[in-house]
């Protein structure tokens, strides 16, 4: 039994919850999973994992285990980083979960520029706007943007992230600005599926004001949402990253300018508290150098 990747596979499993998780993470079948955890528990002699029909429990030993095992697994990770970093040559792979349409826009080529930089480095990304359970689904990063993390949330800040309410120039000929944000409870507004409410957040007064809005068109992808927008299906909130080629080139105007919206922040949040891996941190690095405090599409745009 190789005990190293043994322990490896009890964090992992632990952390999921689930064998078969763990397995599809793996490409293995489940039977090598749960022979590979049994012969570990062999070796130590005590059971660490409680099986159940619902879901995998520590026992009280599985539990003293699993932090031995982490303090461990996080040394050599730590280890192996300082020697890639005196090689200068960073290698595995690199799994992340990021929002669709940033992605599409603006990773794809900085993950290109890291990529040519680091031939060694595989790079694995998932294009969901989905809040995923990053240690269930074996990702070392995710990207979220909002204004606030729990407490406990492990991240890097990467840049600022504002939003703006626009039309396209047809729809306002056609139908006028709106002078105060509570005029969009009466207009056609294009909206986000993906938020928990139906209402648009404004700073007024130094306040946070919600706007009950509805519309012809929901959907959970800012790109389709403008490209209604562009269309004169309507008024859209979106973020800055999506729409600022547009404001650019006149195809959609900003409204509402004396009601700012709240500023966001894009995070890289981590699984846990482990230790992250070099590789992790140096494309981690790479990101909030590349996109900086302004992000580059912010750059020389009109919004007040």
């Amino acid at each position: 039994m190789d005990r190293l990747a043994a322990m490896q596979t009890f964090v992992r499993v632990a952390e999921a919850g689930s064998f078969t998780a763990v397995a599809e993470q793996m490409n293995l079948a489940r039977s090598a999973i749960t022979r590979q955890i049994a012969a570990l528990e062999a070796h130590l002699g005590v059971k660490l994992i409680a099986r159940s029909t619902r879901r995998l429990a520590l026992t009280s030993a599985g539990a003293t285990y699993i932090e031995q095992c982490r303090d461990i697994l996080d040394r050599i990770d730590e280890a192996e980083g300082d020697l890639a970093g005196e090689r200068q040559t960073l290698r595995g792979e690199i799994r992340a979960s990021v929002p669709m349409t940033f992605g599409l826009l603006h990773l794809t080529p900085l993950i290109l520029e890291f990529s040519r930089a680091h031939p060694d480095i595989r790079i694995d990304l998932d294009f969901n706007d989905r809040r995923v359970n990053l240690i269930e689904e074996g990702m070392d990063f995710a990207l979220r943007i909002t204004d606030r993390l729990p407490e406990t949330a492990v991240a890097r800040r990467l840049t600022t992230c504002r939003s703006v309410v626009v039309a396209s120039p047809a729809y306002l000929q056609r139908h006028g600005a709106p002078k105060h944000p509570d005029e969009l409870a009466q207009r056609a507004c294009l909206n986000y599926s993906l938020t928990s409410r139906s209402s648009w957040p404004f700073i007024i007064d130094g306040a946070s004001h919600w706007v009950d809005i509805s519309g012809p068109i929901t959907a959970n992808n800012g790109s389709a949402l403008q490209e209604a927008a562009l269309q004169g299906m309507g008024i859209v909130y979106e973020p800055t990253f999506i729409a600022a080629e547009a404001i650019r080139q006149g195809r959609l105007v900003p409204i509402l300018k004396d009601f700012p919206t709240p500023v966001l922040a894009m995070f890289a949040v981590f699984p846990g508290t482990r230790f992250v891996p070099q590789r992790v941190r140096a494309f981690v690095d790479f990101l909030a150098a590349r996109l900086g405090p302004e992000p580059y599409w912010d750059r020389g745009l009109v919004l007040e």
